[in-house]
């Protein structure tokens, strides 16, 4: 049966279509283009093993973060302003997914991939990520020897590592400045926050401090936003856990400790 013009007709009712099938009776088709060469679409796998590693922690801490599970669609989206963080996500998942661009509200540029993968979907389920999960996110069940890796994923994503000179207010001595370095983590659920600080006083005996952050000017129905931050002693602790060499991670944040360490002569290797 034809297509096109041709469909319904056969070489019996119509002679266009007899006049063809007898030009091509006998004839042998070779492929122009070995099969092995043809670039088809293939479907794009995870390949990393879904269990808890160090990459997949540090992925369930970035998912945590600036990622979604799609309700319905078990599909997993993952967005962020950093390009090199998107490609680092689907580079240690194994995939080769596309990464997208948007305009962003503020003027700027938001990276992002996004596919389809029940397994993976389910396993990130199973370890308390949920849909919807900005307001309603707790604990992770993460064992403890994978806390670091998550932490990092965590930073990485919705956290900041901040390092700032500050001329002292003063009329004593002009050359006396004052140096903070903090590590920060945000989240608009404080029960997530509460988990973190306990694990953290358990795995690195550092202890943060919680609090809901103040805007200076106050927005109707917007829902609280907390931080948990850590000082410069506990952040000279965690820093070096959290960006330890060859990790895998957003590298303008390590950048900022390792030009602390640098100035400070501390040995990061």
């Amino acid at each position: 049966m034809g297509k096109g013009w041709a469909k319904g007709l056969t070489a019996a009712t119509d002679p266009r279509v007899a006049r063809m099938a007898e030009s091509h009776r006998g004839k042998q088709y070779v492929r122009r283009t070995p099969v092995e060469l043809c670039r088809w679409p293939v479907a794009r796998l995870t390949t990393l093993p879904l269990e808890w590693s160090d990459d997949m922690a540090y992925l369930v801490g970035l998912t945590a973060t600036d990622g979604c599970l799609i309700t319905g669609r078990r599909a997993i989206n993952f967005k962020s302003g950093d390009r090199q963080l998107v490609e680092t996500y689907l580079r240690l998942l194994g995939r080769t997914n596309r990464v997208k661009s948007q305009p962003t509200k503020q003027g700027g540029v938001a990276y992002f991939t996004q596919f389809h993968d029940s397994a993976l979907y389910g396993w990130f389920g199973s370890t308390g990520l949920t849909p919807r999960k900005s307001l309603t996110i707790g604990g992770l069940s993460v064992p403890d020897q994978f806390l670091i890796p998550l932490v990092r994923g965590l930073l990485d994503g919705d956290g900041s590592v901040i390092n700032k000179v500050y001329r002292a207010d003063t009329g004593r001595r002009s050359d006396y400045y004052w140096e903070y370095l903090i590590t920060s983590f945000k989240s608009a659920s404080r029960p997530h926050l509460e988990w973190l600080q306990t694990r953290l006083l358990r795995v690195t005996a550092q202890m943060g401090n919680l609090a809901e952050m103040k805007t200076k000017i106050p927005r109707p129905n917007r829902h609280p936003f907390f931080e948990l931050r850590y000082g410069k002693r506990s952040s000279l602790v965690l820093l070096p856990l959290i960006y330890s060499a060859d990790a895998p991670c957003l590298e303008r944040k390590r950048a900022i400790w390792l030009n602390y360490a640098e100035r400070h002569a501390i040995n990061v290797c």
